[in-house]
């Protein structure tokens, strides 16, 4: 399995290569008689744009619409040199009219080759609207990487195929990436939200502080379709154009669309340690598609087995389920695999539906994330996969999202009638722009169990907040309620500060007191966002601090902690920690590059003592040594350090298909050593094939 896994890596190396040295020349238009190919190629692009901007006409229904934005054009230039519009992206026929019209008028063009080869070549221009309104965006080279929005895509046998009339009807509508005008999820990704963040952050209305984002919500802010036309490649065959620009299969029509797309994640590595590598591989299958302009799916299977560096290997030893081997950081329960590896199945999906522009509600499995920060202390996307189900209400300055998660406490002495424990975790998020630079957010959840076999309390349904006069009423050992205040502030469009408190147990008068009171469990958090750092773009800084005091999170029922299948709903370390992180990120078209810098300290419970220290959620907080004198990262004190660099090339970005290398240096200092809790370094180098569409947090 493995070696057919390499194979696939090494012959996908070759055959990119190859693909990459086959560079057709450009079509040479007008009075263009540069000698040097990229002028004429510049020649080209620039004398199109000017001819068709000089005789562009607005109709007046687009004018009384007062419109405003970018529409693309798909035009060819076909191997006899004639200039043809395969589509419009828009509903204004009057306007498809005139500018079909106007590349049919265009002078033939001496037509692109192959070799000696006449070929046709396709072009997508970005045509912004009001004219003169800000400049026209350039069509530029496939070969020159510094402008934003159109890149040029060739093809033997492309959209022509399809009638016109259909064309229009279909496309106009969705185009080549009908997912940007769904309700469906952007694939939650720390590196690829550190680009949407930006966009988030120059609008005023925007409410970043709730992920994933919803297409048809971040299209408002920034052009989705821009951002992969300037990445299409110029592919001639049926392979180059679905492995490098396109979804794999697409079924559209103008009242539904369907998409399939093959998922792969292969990594091969190798640590320090006496394993011989490490692997990943992972097959999978993606369908997603809208019945209708409200209702829209998504679903997923993976099927996966790995075997990763040392101390990820004892990890899922360690925090293994009842009844399993295992447990996959973030992925879920699994199965021994051949020597010293993991099958870890996984399935994911959900149905979104948007009644209005109101409000969205979907019901299905998977994660979610609250804050702006790289962790969370709210809700984060450390865990396993849940059910759960989400009302997001949108009007004037304000969001407001209700979750509710269905949890499972996977440990052996939980289990009821051999089925895990299952516990219900609410959420109320509202989010207040209180003016264009400045946000509020106000957070409460309550996490109950199944103890009365009554299933979700029904006061929890109730939508609107707060919960934590019921939590009261109830009693104390019937619910964990946790709350929490974040906010963002914008000093520009290019720099931003947020910060999260979170507070499960807060005394004043003891916190006054300076003794260290048990009680005063909570959590605060500080970042800072530097887009377009030092005014080179796309170079994206990050700087964060997370401190989380002793039993933050815990509970005197460990079933009612803040946790699922063995691990924290927020913060990974769990509680008694402090950390400080810093993360660059930056990309130049397809490339693109991280390094991620963690350092802090946590207090584990010593072994052998029975008194619980407070960094562990599943043990009861009622076996502290003492209800004073509790400071922060007390116990077995541990410094760790994590480095990771990782860089790559985005191969597909329809799909988000990438290869990528990435080092890891991980260094592991507690106090006290003991049998199984050593003093640990790890240097961990590793090279990858995935598609990107979730995190994976291996920095603990």
């Amino acid at each position: 399995m493995l070696k057919k896994a390499l194979l696939f890596l090494l012959v996908f190396c070759a055959y990119s290569q190859f693909l990459f040295a086959q560079e057709a020349k450009y079509p040479i238009y007008n009075n263009c008689t540069q000698t040097d190919e990229i002028a004429l190629q510049e020649c080209f692009l620039s004398s199109v744009k000017k001819a068709v901007l000089n005789k562009i006409e607005l109709p007046e229904t687009l004018v009384k619409a007062n419109f405003k934005g970018t529409i693309n054009i798909i035009f060819l230039v076909a191997s006899d040199g004639t200039f043809k519009v395969i589509y419009i992206d828009t509903k204004y026929e009057d306007l498809i009219k005139n500018i079909t019209q106007i590349f049919k008028d265009l002078p033939k063009a001496k037509p692109a080759m192959s070799g000696e080869r006449p070929i046709e070549m396709q072009f997508v221009f970005p045509l912004t609207i009001p004219l003169g309104s800000e400049p026209q965006t350039a069509i530029i080279s496939a070969q020159k990487t510094q402008n934003r929005f159109v890149r040029n895509i060739k093809a033997d046998k492309p959209i022509r195929q399809i009638k016109p009339q259909i064309v229009k009807k279909a496309v106009t509508q969705k185009g080549f990436y009908p997912e940007h005008q769904s309700a469906l999820n952007i694939p939650f990704s720390q590196t690829d939200y550190a680009y949407l963040d930006y966009f988030y952050n120059k609008n005023a209305q925007a409410h970043s502080g709730f992920k994933p984002y919803i297409y048809d919500v971040a299209t408002k802010y920034v052009d989705l379709d821009a951002q992969k036309n300037t990445l299409l490649k110029p592919k001639d065959d049926w392979f180059g154009r679905k492995f490098f620009n396109e979804h794999m299969l697409i079924v559209q029509d103008s009242d539904f669309w369907i998409t399939l797309n093959p998922i792969a994640d292969l990594q091969l590595g190798k640590d320090n340690s006496d394993l011989k590598y490490t692997y990943n591989n992972t097959r999978a299958v993606q369908l997603q598609g809208g019945l209708g302009s409200q209702f829209n799916f998504s679903s997923t299977i993976y099927e996966s087995q790995g075997r990763f560096a040392n101390y990820i290997n004892q990890f899922i030893i360690d925090n293994k389920p009842v009844n399993s081997n295992g447990l996959v950081p973030g992925r879920g329960r699994s199965k021994e695999f051949n020597t010293n590896g993991f099958d870890y199945p996984l399935a994911e999906g959900y149905l979104s539906y948007t009644p209005n522009h109101f409000f969205n509600f979907q019901f299905g499995q998977g994660k979610n994330f609250i804050g702006d920060g790289y962790r969370s202390l709210f809700l984060s996307d450390v865990a396993s996969p849940s059910p759960y189900f989400k009302i997001t209400t949108t009007f004037w300055k304000i969001q407001y999202t209700n979750l509710w998660l269905f949890l499972d406490d996977v440990r052996p002495e939980a289990q009821v009638n051999g089925a895990n424990a299952r516990k219900f975790v609410v959420m109320h998020h509202l989010s207040y722009n209180i003016n264009s630079r400045l946000n509020i957010n106000l957070f409460e959840s309550v996490i109950s169990d199944n103890a009365n076999h009554d299933g979700l309390n029904v006061n929890y349904i109730n939508p609107i907040i707060f919960f934590r006069p019921i939590e009261f009423s109830r009693g104390e050992s019937a619910g964990n309620a946790l709350l929490g205040i974040g906010s963002k502030y914008k000093f520009s469009d290019n720099f931003v500060v947020y910060n999260q408190f979170l507070v499960d147990e807060l005394n004043l008068k003891n916190l006054a007191s300076g003794g260290g009171s048990w009680t005063n469990k909570f959590g605060f958090q500080l970042g800072a966002k530097y887009f377009n750092a030092f005014k080179i773009e796309n170079l994206h800084l990050q700087a964060e601090l997370n401190i989380v005091r002793p039993f933050t999170y815990s509970h005197a029922n460990p079933l009612l902690n803040y946790a699922h299948f063995n691990q924290p709903l927020a913060h990974p370390w769990g509680a008694n920690f402090y950390e400080f992180i810093a993360i660059a990120h930056y990309k130049k078209d397809r490339l693109f590059g991280n390094l991620k810098l963690v350092v802090g300290k946590k207090g584990f419970d010593i072994a052998g003592n029975p008194i619980s220290f407070g960094g562990n959620l599943y043990i009861d907080y009622n076996k502290r040594g003492s209800d004073i004198n509790q400071t922060l990262a007390q116990g077995n004190k541990t410094a760790i350090f994590i480095g990771d660099l990782q860089a790559g090339y985005l191969i597909n970005p329809a799909t988000n298909l990438k290869i990528f290398a990435n080092i890891t240096y991980r260094k592991f200092t507690p106090t006290i050593s003991s049998a199984n809790f050593k003093a640990d370094t790890t240097t961990w180098f590793n090279l990858g094939f995935r598609t990107d569409l979730f995190n994976w947090y291996f920095d603990f």
